[in-house]
């Protein structure tokens, strides 16, 4: 029998550590279990109970921050009161109001698209791309871009007259589309603080490894002391984090501005080698909200150009027994988007919803949904972690 005080033997210590690690295992697998479409009435109930949690803490975070709080509250009350007041500073303020909420869709939009909630929601490909898109073929088509302001891809019109200062060329497209542009970039760069912050306040108090969100780069860590067994995937991740670490803003601004699936890894790299915060941000605000977005923008522009659009119906009537069938198909689909620009030619051409439209519709739905279900899965299993962390601390607690 062990008195009060005594250090467990190497036999104790040794089955300890192994019912530690069994136990670690088995709450690792409950956890990972613990999704709506396998325990849906737990899994709910620790999503609601972990949201109210978060709510609450949102709520005292704010609370430390009154006067600002009050101040913004006093200025929009006061721009309220001004918009429905007459004068000559109503058309200035409508469209200030118009450009702030059409902004904030766009950055809301980024921030879903990067933010590290289970899976992110590929907004790009769902509404920037085809916002573009759409944009790009109605410049072509309208011979002008001066037609209405955002929100205008539901209800593109070709204007009666052309403006010469607004005529289709790529210059004028990306200046018609460049504030959704930026400021889906800026919401992307917004969606990269998370991990950022979880490095950040971890190593401060003491990094944790067992720490679930932390597990990519803690394995990474372990693996750089034996490099010949990496496989080609923790190399990429090796280079980026030596990017990061050792050349600094600029490490994170290549990173940020090109293509990079591995940058969450780089934002935590940052935070565990506490970079300073307008260091990583501005660097990854530049990158991708600038930078990447002017790639990003040129390259579905240029997809989406006439020549390149005729070129591709050239190699479809190429390609032998589909190809025809392919280019008609595609060229119907053009003569119905092309049809809906025009408010006196609809009636000629048939505008009916097309099968890829609708298969479009069901697909942004499945994203969406799979996005829901993953955020509810994401905070039911870090309830679960919690109330398992506080299990702990009273076992250590009786224990001493």
């Amino acid at each position: 029998m062990k008195r009060k005080g005594e250090l467990p033997s190497n036999g104790d210590s040794t089955k300890e550590s192994r019912v530690s690690s069994s136990s670690r295992q088995l709450e690792i697998q409950e956890r990972e279990n613990l999704v709506i479409w396998r325990k849906p009435i737990k899994t709910v109930d620790f999503f609601i109970r972990e949201s109210f949690i978060k709510i609450v803490s949102v709520t005292k975070q704010l609370s430390q921050y009154r006067r600002l709080l009050f101040t913004v509250f006093v200025i929009v009350i006061c721009l309220l009161v001004s918009l429905n007041v007459d004068g000559p500073h109503v058309p200035f303020l409508e469209l200030v109001r118009k450009k702030a909420i059409w902004s904030a869709y766009w950055i809301g939009l980024g921030v879903l698209s990067s933010i590290g909630l289970g899976t992110g929601l590929h907004t790009f490909l769902l509404y920037l791309g085809p916002h573009i898109a759409a944009v790009t073929l109605a410049a072509y088509e309208c011979g002008s871009l001066n037609f209405p302001e955002p929100p205008y891809p539901d209800d593109i019109i070709c204007p009666d007259k052309i403006d010469i200062s607004w005529t289709a060329s790529i210059w004028n497209i990306m200046r018609k589309i460049h504030l959704e542009a930026i400021m889906w970039g800026a919401g992307t760069a917004l969606g990269e603080l998370p991990p950022y912050f979880m490095a950040k306040a971890s190593r401060l108090s003491g990094h944790d490894p067992d720490v679930d969100d932390l597990k990519e780069f803690e394995e990474l860590q372990k693996k750089k002391e034996n490099p010949e067994n990496m496989n080609m995937l923790d190399k990429a991740k090796l280079m980026v984090e030596e990017l990061v670490n050792k050349v600094g803003f600029f490490g994170i601004l290549v990173c940020a501005s090109i293509p990079n699936p591995l940058f969450d890894l780089a934002g935590i790299t940052c935070g565990h080698f506490l970079v300073p915060f307008w260091t990583f941000f501005g660097a990854t605000l530049i990158g991708k909200a600038v930078i990447k977005m002017t790639l990003q923008t040129m390259f579905v522009i240029l997809a989406f150009s006439d020549v390149l659009i005729k070129n591709i119906m050239e190699i479809l009537g190429i390609i032998p027994v589909f190809g025809s069938t392919l280019q008609d198909f595609l060229q119907r689909m053009l003569q119905m988007q092309r049809a809906r620009l025009h408010r006196g030619y609809q009636s000629n051409v048939e505008v009916s919803s097309s099968p890829i439209a609708a298969a479009f519709e069901v697909f942004v739905v499945a994203m969406v949904g799979y996005f829901i279900v993953s955020i509810i899965n994401s905070l039911a299993q870090s309830y679960h972690k919690r109330i398992n962390k506080k299990k702990e601390g009273g076992k250590r607690s009786k224990e001493e």
